[in-house]
């Protein structure tokens, strides 16, 4: 039986959480930047996590 003392809670995260505030305050008149800014948090993350990666297989290929 799992009483949930043992679990690790996930949760939405920095980036997330700043991402659902951009496009709140956007779709409700509060900011008036392109959403390209609005969505920055999400994918500057993303764009961040393939620069790392392309760069740890480059990195491997180089030495195998």
């Amino acid at each position: 039986m799992c009483d949930g003392a043992g679990t690790a809670g996930g949760g939405i995260g920095f980036v997330g959480l700043l991402g659902i505030l951009f496009i709140a305050l956007k779709l409700t008149g509060y900011i008036h930047w392109s959403w390209w800014w609005v969505l920055a948090p999400i994918w500057i993350s993303w764009a961040a996590a393939i620069v790392v990666f392309v760069a740890i297989l480059t990195v491997a290929v180089i030495f195998s």
